[in-house]
């Protein structure tokens, strides 16, 4: 007799294939595991199967045979598994405890407060992976309502997504006109201590593998990603990584924008690979993940500070060194334009060959590089207390078509300014000693001079975060150009390279002349003075939240810190009653979640994910519960987790503007979220 042994199966796997012998022990198996879940535990299965000699060496036989076979292996793999895999006897189920890892529910509420959408995709059951949205706070109680998804057919299914979507847009629609605000796009403009922020109507959206086949389909699918996307949260539960990843693809190709999947396991690599940005996390789950990634790291909350540090700084850095690049190029190139107005239209060129060679390459490349690479308009402290500071990369603010055309209109208008300038000043002047001085030279050289003093001028308007790199290169770049004349125009440089034409110490008549001294003040005046004033006008008139910040950014630096030490004074295991006692006065009473469920679920329980000392007593008293309150929907949520040694569990990410995606087994996608700011922010 052989003994085939199933452990460490999802019930939802085991119970299809259980003995009709095992149907009372399997409904006492299934109430044990709806309690289980409900507390937030991870299940598994484990059932068994005795089999003859006989009946295993027949079976055995047809196994060789497919897995020898070089013509569709894997599906004759599948029809022999499913020959002993059937009439099988359910031993019981397990349970364990997965705990987040530190910082997973404070990443997740970041990140949503970014405004990116977070999807989790997860293969929990529904019961399960909701307590966990709520544990992570993905879920939360003032969402208008959650709603769970459990049709099996195409029918079910749109029904059930068609009722909520006009749901939905029938409560948004209301709070559109009553509040006049737009929930279409964030407004990185408004007041974040404006009430209406906290009212805005939330929804969350749950769907289990079933229901996700039909909604994945041609049919449904656009109905499924449109009625997903007005939702704060969606939770894919029950899902498999081949569903994993068409989820990512769905929003990869639909929506436009730039999705991120992190998770950290085999079942995860799909997703990753699907996603635009692909993030592995390394623990016990193997390398797969890591592999298949573009990033890796150790923990998921080291996702926040990639995002929200790191990635806006890399976008702020990079739409700057682009606005700059064209528009000192445009200014270098037109004034060549408006000298061939002069010169009969010869092609004869204003400047040196040699400046023309080195302008970007010595005069004004450094600064910018330097800018590209260490530019900070706030500190990384204020980038994680704020996470609105991210909604302008992902409504492409910083550089569009707007913004290089407005770089196309300076580098115009600086053009202008430095010829004419240049140009009247120098127009029919003599030098100290009376004579005519080489108007072509001359006239190069100085044009030269003051285009070089402005836009290293303008890159130093542009830099927020100084350090001595920045002060080296920029006012170094300045310097070199005045080296460059006096060497390049020496005597010595003419004797040594005689076949190159040089007007030997044009040098010393520009900087020596007091046309010089004159036109450059000017001209940095008028194309540099219009700037300052406009953009003083622009952070008083009209300010973004990194205007504010930018004012009062010494308060507020001094907050996060005050606050950190607050943190670090007080020790982990201080109990509550050493800590002093401080009346609460009651707020009012918050609404409950609206649920939307086809069958009855008890209430969520956040228990088994917390660590914090002191919640006890309020956890098990269920004084903040109501019997029968619960609410299924699903919402987009990432959470990882670890086991005894924290090994961290996938999720998938999208950006708004850019869509992040989080995982539970494998990762999730995200949307956009809420831009609510915490009672410290309401110093602005």
């Amino acid at each position: 007799m052989v003994k085939f042994d199933c452990s460490a199966c999802a019930d939802t796997v085991i119970f299809e294939r259980l003995s009709v012998n095992c149907q009372e022990l399997s409904d006492k198996t299934q109430e044990h595991l709806e309690v289980f879940a409900k507390e937030g535990l991870r299940t598994l299965c484990v059932a068994y199967k005795d089999i003859s000699n006989d009946d295993y060496t027949e079976w055995h036989s047809k196994y060789h045979t497919a897995n020898t076979s070089l013509n569709d292996r894997d599906a004759q793999l599948s029809e022999v598994y499913e020959l002993v895999e059937k009439d099988m006897m359910l031993i019981g189920a397990s349970a364990i405890e997965d705990k987040l890892q530190d910082g997973v529910p404070d990443t997740i509420a970041s990140l949503a407060r970014a405004n990116i959408k977070i999807w989790v995709l997860t293969g929990d059951k529904d019961e399960t992976a909701i307590n966990i949205g709520y544990s992570c706070k993905l879920l939360t109680d003032d969402m208008k309502r959650v709603h769970l998804v459990e049709g099996r057919t195409v029918d079910e299914v749109k029904a059930s997504l068609t009722e909520f979507k006009e749901f939905m847009e029938g409560i948004r629609g209301d709070f559109e006109r009553e509040t006049g605000i737009s929930l279409a796009q964030e407004d990185p403009f408004e007041d974040p201590t404006a009430s209406a922020n906290a009212k805005k109507p939330k929804f969350a959206l749950v769907i289990n593998g079933y229901s996700l086949a039909p909604a994945l389909q041609e049919e449904l699918k656009l109905l499924f990603l449109d009625t997903a996307s007005y939702c704060r949260a969606v939770i894919c539960c029950r899902v498999t990584p081949l569903q994993k990843a068409l989820v990512v693809q769905l929003v990869k190709e639909n929506r436009g924008a730039i999705t991120l999947a992190i998770g950290d396991g085999a079942n995860d690599v799909g997703m990753i690979k699907a996603a635009h940005i692909g993030v592995g996390i390394s623990g016990q789950e193997g390398m797969q993940a890591v592999l298949a990634s573009d990033y890796s790291f150790a923990q998921f909350s080291f996702l926040k500070r990639l995002l929200l540090v790191h990635g806006r700084w890399s976008y702020m850095r990079m739409c700057k060194f682009l606005s700059y690049f064209f528009y000192k190029n445009f200014a270098f190139s037109l004034i060549q334009f408006w000298f061939a107005f002069f010169c009969g239209y010869t092609a004869q060129t204003i400047y040196d060959p040699w400046f023309v060679t080195v302008y970007n390459v010595i005069f004004t490349s450094l600064p910018v590089i330097v800018v590209g690479v260490l530019d900070q308009d706030v500190s990384d402290k204020l980038c994680l207390k704020f996470p609105k500071l991210y909604i302008p990369g992902q409504q492409n603010l910083l550089f569009n078509k707007a913004s290089f055309f407005k770089s196309l209109g300076q580098g115009i208008l600086v053009s202008i300014v430095i010829f004419f300038t240049v140009y009247l000043a120098y127009r029919e002047n003599v030098d100290h000693n009376g004579l005519a001085q080489d108007p072509l030279y001359v006239l190069g050289t100085a044009a030269g001079g003051v285009l070089v003093v402005i836009v290293n001028l303008q890159i130093s308007l542009d830099t927020y975060h100084w350090t001595v790199v920045n002060h080296i290169v920029t006012w170094g770049s300045i310097i070199c150009w005045i080296i460059f004349i006096f060497v390049l125009y020496s005597g010595g440089i003419y004797s040594s390279l005689t076949f190159v034409v040089f007007d030997v110490g044009v040098g010393k008549h520009v900087l020596g002349a007091g046309n010089f001294w004159f036109a450059m003040p000017l001209a940095v005046a008028i194309a540099l003075l219009p700037v300052v004033g406009w953009r003083f006008f622009k952070s008083v008139a009209k300010p973004l939240l990194i205007d504010r910040l930018r004012a009062n950014r010494d308060e507020q630096e001094g907050l996060v810190e005050a606050t950190s030490d607050v943190v670090t004074h007080i020790s982990p295991t201080t109990t509550p009653t050493s800590l002093p006692l401080v009346e609460k006065k009651r707020g009012p009473v918050r609404e409950r979640t609206q649920l939307s469920i086809g069958s009855s679920l008890s209430s969520h329980t956040g228990y088994a994910f917390s660590h914090e000392p002191g919640y006890g007593e309020l956890i098990t008293s269920g004084a903040n519960v109501s019997e029968g309150q619960c609410t299924r929907s699903r919402t987009l949520s990432s959470r990882h987790r670890h086991t005894k040694q924290a090994s961290p569990l996938v999720r998938d990410m999208t950006h708004g503007g850019s869509v992040p995606a989080l995982n539970r087994d494998s990762g999730e996608v995200p949307l956009p979220g809420k831009a609510e700011y915490d009672s410290e922010e309401k110093v602005l």
